[in-house]
């Protein structure tokens, strides 16, 4: 009977020790995020599944062209998937034929899948602030991003992560960059 309830509790043990670990690895270090909409076709498209890293920028800034997953303030448990495009203390001003320019120099880049036709807020020099980060989608004229107000430059302490890793479908399995 002794040597049974040493078994029971090892086993109590092992599955708690489960718990704790599947807890702590997807509050602070990745999270399962599904792709809802075309804002960042052709890169991702509605129905991926993807892996983000929550780990990455406890230990460096987040960079250009890195595809962040932030929550959408103005809706519960909504979180948008962008590009950024702007960094901190940069400038960041779209021309009406689509140009994206930082401090002024056109940025040379191959991700929209179509010029910019809205230039929104970036129509005026948009100036970032010390933790501030300007988004785009790689659709430019079906995303809502840094060039609205409800969306704006985001905040560093709002992202919660990297886009890392596409898992479904199967087909397109692999990195996201």
């Amino acid at each position: 009977m002794l040597r049974f309830l040493k078994s029971l509790w090892d086993l109590i043990v092992y599955i708690a020790a489960i718990f704790v670990l599947t807890w702590l690895i997807v509050h602070y270090v990745g999270q399962r995020t599904e792709v809802n909409g075309t804002s960042m076709y052709p890169t991702l498209e509605s129905g991926d599944q993807l892996i983000t890293d929550k780990l990455s920028y406890r230990f460096r800034s987040p960079e250009r062209f890195e595809i962040i997953v932030f929550p959408y303030e103005h809706r519960a448990n909504t979180y948008y998937i962008k590009r950024i495009i702007g960094l901190p203390g940069e400038t960041v001003r779209i021309d009406e034929s689509g140009t994206i320019y930082i401090n002024g120099k056109a940025l040379t880049e191959n991700y929209g899948s179509e010029p910019i036709s809205y230039a929104g807020l970036a129509g005026q020099e948009v100036r970032l602030g010390a933790d501030e980060y300007f988004v785009l989608g790689d659709n430019r004229s079906n995303s809502e991003d840094s060039r609205f107000g409800d969306v704006g430059n985001i905040q560093r302490q709002d992202i919660i992560g990297r886009a890392w890793l596409r898992i479904y479908p199967w087909k397109r399995f692999g990195m996201v960059e």
